[in-house]
């Protein structure tokens, strides 16, 4: 070793320590299981979208379920018994009252009855008898249960009219569990809404109608409700449509809304953002019974002019015009000499109703009640029903190519009227053919009017509903009595240059227009 350099000694102790530490280095990582680090989880910062749990967490405590119980009456005494029906069903069958008292049958059903036995006789067992049946005459069973909602602090609320009809007791339950016995203040059925009222020591949180003239279609709602009995339940969406007519009354205007909506959430609210109730939910379309996105909803307009007058007096009192009407076509339009199709079109003025009484006619075209111009039939009675009766309005109807105003008295729209079944006269022998129409009449008996005696299948007339057993009473508001009264309509239709013409047309005492092309006549 005396003879290595010190440089080159110097270079292998270097490299032997080198060494040495490497070896430490490496068994130390194999001894030491050092856990390894791992890269970062992927994160996105994503743009926060609008929700609605702020919207949610204020509304919430203002919607209820509401639970209805009504009277249900058996068909006859113990019909759901195990013994059957009065008097002990099985028990009281043939044979039976031949068994001895002391019979163990006779016994058995005896202690079962607690009132003595099926044959038991006097004032103890009459007694049990009586109070037995006013037990069964009070018993209510759940009947019904749907939403609603608080609109004041003292205890107020909303539901829909379908959700309480037939009830006896009413119970809401709050979104913190609690339930409250209500009282029904008042229904309108026209509009499917009731008010119900809760008597309590507390003040409630409530909500408020929004101003649905602003609503557009495409806007979110938020549909708070009780769904299937589940309890409280959130579903989003968009409203779809306005002025929907579902065929559920003469006042259909409902907003369609696309949220979650099933059997249960009737009653309850759509919310817009601001946590005002936009509309209530009352009908679903739904094939299969459940939500396919199809739902509709009580404007809050509505719903607050129907609500505040229940809460007024408990019943709602509308205006009466006393007219039959029905959509104005564009044949229609183009026989009268109207712009376009609109309005609504008399087709019967009632003998007692104000319109009558002033002058207004089958035939006459209403186009605007109080300078309000009307675009349909639907229009028309929302627009008088929501006058009050006894007023003073001003009714513009359309006749005979020019407008005339009357100034007509509302009356007050009268409950459901019964109409008896109507039976055709039979008519005289003597016939005629409106052959351009596809059309065989004869004249009726008492001389008013012409009987479709027979329709062609494949004519105009047929198309457009006429029916054999119809009567023709007028042709472009003149009456009619023969064949030759309706040429002479027609033909003073085409000098006008009009391309169809108007048949007035009764059925089981209802009256209706129908437009037939000239061309074919």
């Amino acid at each position: 070793m005396s003879n290595v350099s010190s440089p080159a000694r110097k270079r292998l102790l270097a490299a032997a320590a080198s060494l040495a530490i490497a070896g430490a280095i490496g068994v130390g990582a194999v001894t030491s299981a050092t856990i390894p680090v791992f890269a970062e989880a992927v994160r996105v910062d994503a743009p926060q979208a609008p929700g609605f749990a702020d919207v949610v967490e204020k509304v919430s405590p203002a919607v209820v379920s509401v639970r209805v119980k009504s009277r249900i009456e058996s068909a006859s005494d113990d019909s759901g018994s195990l013994f059957g029906g009065p008097g002990g069903g099985f028990f009281n069958g043939p044979g039976f009252d031949e068994l001895p008292d002391n019979h163990p049958l006779k016994r058995f059903f005896r202690e079962f009855r607690g009132d003595g036995g099926p044959r038991a006789e006097g004032p103890r067992s009459e007694r049990r008898e009586q109070r037995r049946q006013e037990r069964r005459a009070e018993r209510l069973r759940p009947s019904s249960q749907g939403s609603g909602f608080f609109i004041s602090e003292d205890g107020y609320l909303v539901t829909n009219n379908h959700v309480v009809n037939g009830g006896a007791e009413y119970t809401v339950v709050m979104d913190n569990g609690d339930e409250l016995d209500a009282k029904l203040i008042g229904t309108d059925e026209r509009t499917d809404l009731a008010v119900l009222k809760v008597d309590a020591e507390r003040k409630f949180t409530y909500v408020a109608f929004a101003d649905d003239s602003k609503i557009r279609v495409g806007d979110w709602v938020v549909a708070v409700g009780n769904p299937f009995g589940l309890g409280g339940t959130v579903t989003a969406g968009i409203v779809s449509a306005r002025g929907r007519d579902i065929g559920a009354g003469p006042y259909d205007d409902f907003i369609q809304i696309d949220a979650a909506v099933n059997r249960g959430n009737s009653g309850g609210p759509a919310f817009n953002l601001n946590g005002e109730v936009v509309g209530i939910n009352t009908a679903i379309f739904s094939p299969s019974g459940g939500n396919v996105g199809i739902a509709f909803a009580i404007p809050a307009t509505t719903a607050k002019d129907v609500v505040a007058k229940l809460m007024d007096g408990g019943s709602i009192q509308r205006g009466w015009l006393g007219v039959q009407i029905q959509p104005v076509t564009d044949e229609i339009a183009e026989s009268i000499g109207l712009d376009k199709p609109r309005g609504a079109l008399v087709s019967e003025a009632q003998a007692d109703g104000p319109a009558k009484a002033v002058g207004i006619a089958a035939g006459d075209v209403i186009v605007s009640v109080d300078k309000k111009p009307v675009a349909s039939p639907r229009e028309l009675a929302r627009l008088v029903g929501n006058i009050d009766p006894g007023k003073n309005v001003a009714v513009e109807v359309w006749r005979a190519g020019k407008s005339q105003t009357f100034d007509v008295k509302l009356g007050t729209l009268p409950g459901a009227q019964d109409r008896a079944d109507a039976t055709q006269d039979k008519a005289a022998p003597e016939t005629g053919s409106l052959e351009g129409f596809g059309l065989t009449v004869t004249k009726a008996e008492d001389g008013k009017g012409l009987v479709v005696t027979d329709v062609e299948a494949d004519s105009e007339a047929a198309d457009r509903g006429i029916q054999a057993g119809d009567v023709i009473t007028a042709v472009n508001s003149k009456e009619v009595s023969s064949a030759a009264d309706v040429e002479a309509a027609v033909q003073e239709a085409s000098k006008a240059g009009r391309k169809a013409v108007l048949f007035q047309v009764s059925r089981d005492q209802t009256n209706r227009f129908v437009a037939l092309p000239v061309a074919r006549g």
